[in-house]
C-alpha cells in the first residue's frame, strides 16, 4: 500500500458520519451475523474505504474469537476506529436501535409473522441472506486466500466449523489457523500483500478497566442477586451471562437465552419461538431478540423497562 492510500484509510471521521452510515445499515441489514459481516465489508471496505481488506479480516477474526455478538462487535470496532469512543457508541446505537425498537413494538402485539404469509416472508429473507453471505465469502476469499497455502487453511477451518456445532470449534479453528499461518505463511504480510494495520484508539488503562468490569459483572451479579433477591438483578444477570459466555454469534446464544428465560417460567416456548421468528424478519443484530424477551416477561420488570435491562 502506498503512502497516499494508507493516509486515506487512516483518515479519522466524525461520530455523525459513523451514525449516518450505520443508521442506513441498521434499517437494511437482514440475514443474521454472517450476512452483516458481508454488508460491513461492502459498505466500509469496498465502497467507503474506511479500512482495507486485511485490516477488516483481522478485525473479524478478533471479534469471532471474543465472546458476545460478533457482528455487533465488528460494527462497534469500525465506529471506534473511525470516530473514537463517540464513533463506537454511534455505530452501536445506529445499528442496534432500529431492530430493538421493532421487536419491542412486536412484543406489544404486532403478531404479523404467523401464518403462511409470515412463513413465506421469513423464507425469502433467508434466501437473500444466503446470496449476501456467498458474495461476501467469495470477495474476501479472492483477496485473502490467493495461494494454495492460505486457501488450504481457509478450507480446513470451514470444514471444522461445518461439521461441529460446538462454539469451542470456532475458537479451535481460529487457533489452528493462527498456528498454520505462522508455519506456512512466513512472508511479511505488509510487504507481500499491502496489508494495512489494525489500529483501535483504546489506551491500555481503558482496556484493563473494561476487562475488569467484564469479570466484575460476571462474578458480582449472582452475588448481588443472592443478597437482594431482586427480579431486576436476576433479569440483568441472566441476559448478561448469556451474552458474556457465548461464542459464535447470535444464533449460538439462542439455547442460552431459552435456558435463561423459558426454564424459570418467565416466557413460554411458544412466545419464545414467536419472538425468534420476528427477530429473523427485522434488520440489525439478532441479539436484539433480548429486547423482545425483556418486554414480554411475566414477572416485573417487563415492557420497555424489561427491554432496556435485557
Amino acid at each position: 500500500m502506498n503512502e497516499q492510500a494508507a493516509q486515506k484509510y487512516d483518515r479519522p471521521g466524525s461520530p455523525l458520519e459513523v451514525l449516518v452510515a450505520f443508521g442506513k445499515l441498521g434499517v437494511s441489514c437482514f440475514g443474521g451475523p454472517i450476512a452483516h459481516i458481508g454488508y460491513f465489508r461492502d459498505e466500509f471496505v469496498v465502497r467507503r474505504r474506511w479500512l482495507d481488506e486485511h485490516t477488516y479480516a483481522d478485525l473479524v477474526a478478533l471479534c469471532q474469537f471474543l465472546p458476545g455478538p460478533a457482528s455487533s462487535q465488528v460494527g462497534f470496532s469500525i465506529g471506534l476506529m473511525r470516530g473514537g469512543y463517540l464513533g463506537g457508541l454511534a455505530a452501536w446505537t445506529a445499528f442496534t436501535l432500529p431492530s430493538a425498537i421493532a421487536l419491542i413494538l412486536f412484543a406489544y402485539g404486532a403478531n404479523a409473522l404467523q401464518g403462511p404469509i409470515g412463513t413465506g416472508l421469513l423464507h425469502g429473507l433467508k434466501l437473500v441472506a444466503v446470496a449476501i453471505v456467498a458474495q461476501a465469502v467469495w470477495g474476501m476469499a479472492r483477496t485473502l486466500a490467493p495461494d494454495r497455502e492460505r486457501a488450504s487453511i481457509a478450507v480446513i477451518a470451514a470444514l471444522i466449523i461445518l461439521f461441529s456445532t460446538a462454539s469451542i470449534a470456532q475458537i479451535g479453528a481460529i487457533a489452528l489457523g493462527g498456528v498454520a499461518g505462522l508455519w506456512f505463511c512466513r512472508a511479511t504480510p505488509s510487504a507481500a500483500t499491502g496489508q494495512g494495520h489494525l489500529s483501535i484508539p483504546v489506551s491500555r488503562s481503558i482496556g484493563l478497566l473494561a476487562l475488569a468490569a467484564f469479570f466484575l459483572l460476571l462474578g458480582g451479579l449472582p452475588v448481588l442477586w443472592t443478597l437482594s433477591h431482586s427480579q431486576g438483578v436476576a433479569l440483568f444477570d441472566a441476559f448478561y451471562r448469556s451474552g458474556a459466555l457465548v461464542f459464535g454469534g447470535g444464533h449460538v446464544v439462542l439455547p442460552l437465552l431459552r435456558e435463561a428465560t423459558v426454564a424459570p417460567g418467565w416466557v413460554s416456548d411458544d412466545v419464545f419461538l414467536t419472538g425468534y421468528g420476528a427477530a429473523q424478519a427485522v434488520p440489525g443484530p439478532l441479539f436484539t431478540f433480548a429486547a423482545y424477551l425483556g418486554a414480554v416477561m411475566k414477572p416485573s420488570p417487563h415492557g420497555v423497562a424489561g427491554a432496556i435491562i435485557s
